[in-house]
């Protein structure tokens, strides 16, 4: 089983645990497993891209005018006071 191109972040996830359970439950033939590590490997790189994308999106702000600027987190209520 190879990772699939155009899998949504969920079932890319759902491969991802799938594989680990059978590869901790230790019942895999080593030819296979080794396998299956390199297909969890590529899943987990692909959601690891995924989030990161997702973070670099929601940490831009539009602006009124369409411009993009970076978030910037509120400075705690604590250095305020």
């Amino acid at each position: 089983m190879k990772a699939e191109k155009n899998v949504s972040f969920e079932e890319a996830m759902n491969q991802l645990e799938a594989i680990v359970t059978r590869l901790e439950a230790g019942d895999v033939p080593l030819e296979e497993a080794l396998e299956q590590f390199k297909v969890g490997m590529d899943l987990s790189k692909y959601c690891q891209d995924t989030l990161n994308i997702a973070e670099k999106t929601l940490t831009k702000i539009v602006n009124a005018d369409g411009s993009e600027v970076d978030f910037e987190e509120p400075a705690s209520r604590s250095e305020g006071e």
